[in-house]
């Protein structure tokens, strides 16, 4: 009896240990990306259009970005949509992350990034940072899933503020009143302006933004 009781603690420690394990070799996932991201971001002389296709192929290898758009609609709208229109919506809203994610990359300046020590439930990873730029600290959480054998990133907590939720609290505002058709509207709509920017300081506060990214946003403003 005494045996299997040993047997059952060394299985239980090595199971700990193995996921301890498995949580590292995810941060440094995440680490390598993000590293891979700021180095090119140093590249000053790099031409604009191939830094962001550069930053974009980065992102893309970690981000499940059709999972997120699919998160943000969750239960209560995705299923209702026929497969062309979680087609269109998951293509404008993977634009919409993509086009977000590369303004962020605007308020870059050599800022450093402390990583805390990863934990692991069941298949998921979340990884924590922080992001110092002078005096300031931010807390960004980022939680992984495996998938394929593959850990990708589903979700971003900003100072404790899911990207996924609050992107599912403004879709919801716009579909308690309105259509799928009308969100997918007004993602368009939003990605003709971004594609367009305001060439002054006056047009630039003039253009407010469709969708609000103010979890992104907040801690450079």
């Amino acid at each position: 009896m005494r045996s299997l009781w040993v047997a059952f603690f060394s299985l239980l420690i090595f199971c700990q240990s193995v996921a301890a394990n498995e949580a590292r070799v995810v941060q440094e996932l995440v680490k390598g990306k993000l590293d891979a991201v700021v180095s090119v971001l140093q590249q000053k002389d790099l031409d604009p259009r191939v830094q962001k296709e550069q930053i974009i192929e980065i992102v893309m290898s970690i981000f499940d970005f059709n999972l997120m758009a699919k998160l943000t609609l969750g239960k209560k709208y995705w299923p209702a949509l026929t497969v062309e229109e979680q087609a269109r919506f998951t293509k404008l809203f993977v634009e919409r992350l993509k086009a977000t994610y590369m303004d962020q990359t605007d308020f870059y300046h050599d800022e450093t990034v402390v990583y805390e020590s990863p934990a692991q439930k069941g298949r998921k990873i979340r990884v924590p940072t922080h992001v110092i730029s002078g005096s300031d600290k931010i807390a960004i959480l980022y939680k992984l899933y495996q998938s394929g054998g593959q850990w990708r990133i589903y979700d971003v907590e900003v100072e404790g503020v899911s990207v996924i939720l609050t992107y599912r609290s403004q879709f919801d505002d716009i579909l308690k009143d309105g259509t799928i058709t009308d969100l997918m509207n007004r993602l368009e709509e939003q990605l003709k302006t971004d594609s367009h920017p305001a060439t002054d300081s006056t047009q630039q506060h003039e253009r407010t933004p469709i969708l609000r990214d103010e979890i992104l946003r907040k801690n450079h403003t």
